[in-house]
């Protein structure tokens, strides 16, 4: 396979068309090269526009979410960044090529280590991933400008929404099947926040968040 044409077929088949447009965003797709953050036993599916197996019940979301997702942040250079749900580091190394510093915690151990040695074979040297539960953040280490969440929720927790600084930005998915929606918050003061739901994307549950209470009839 030639990976090169495979990467650019990605680039202008599946992420261009998902208005994914800005010019930095498309550049870092070609630089961080996401077949180094696949599974050996996956590799020919890095270009593919599907979620994949990373084991332990993760994926790794479709390269034009994950794109979508990347440039809605919209990270700048002296930004800190916390990614929640990092599995094997690829958004974590899209994020540090765009912030100052970047955390990503991952709630398996194996996941974790892998996303670290991937980083550091990428030449990331301004971020790691921490084998953390997520759905707490870090709030000893914020506040952070961007929060990244690599997977859906049904609701983003306000203790979440607390570690933004003010003028940060969250990104999520959030709802239930089979209609979830991808959620931008700002925090725009120290109690204030403008939420917007600018596209429509399904993902699998992050660990270790709660679920919306079911109805009772």
């Amino acid at each position: 396979m030639d990976l090169n044409q495979a990467r650019f077929n990605m680039i202008e088949q599946q992420i261009r068309p998902w208005e994914v447009l800005d010019p930095q965003v498309l550049e870092l797709l070609t630089v961080v090269r996401r077949e180094d953050f696949v599974p050996l036993a996956h590799k020919a599916l890095a270009f593919v526009d599907m979620e994949i197996p990373l084991g332990h019940g993760q994926v790794m979301l479709a390269p034009r979410v994950q794109a979508r997702m990347v440039q809605d942040l919209a990270v700048q250079k002296t930004d800190k960044v916390l990614e929640i749900g990092a599995g094997t580091g690829f958004t974590t190394a899209l994020l540090a090529h765009q912030g100052a510093r970047v955390l990503g915690l991952e709630a398996n151990a194996e996941l974790a280590a892998q996303a670290n040695a991937n980083l550091q074979k990428a030449g990331v040297s301004n971020a790691q991933v921490r084998h953390a539960d997520g759905s707490q953040g870090a709030a000893g280490e914020g506040p952070f400008d961007a929060i990244l969440l690599s997977g859906s929720v049904a609701e983003v927790p306000q203790h979440l929404l607390d570690q933004l600084a003010v003028g940060g930005r969250l990104i999520a998915i959030t709802g239930d099947e089979p209609m979830m929606r991808a959620t931008r918050v700002t925090r725009t003061g120290p109690g204030s926040f403008v939420t917007s739901q600018p596209w429509d994307a399904n993902a699998p549950r992050l660990a270790g968040f709660a679920e919306t209470p079911a109805f009772n009839f």
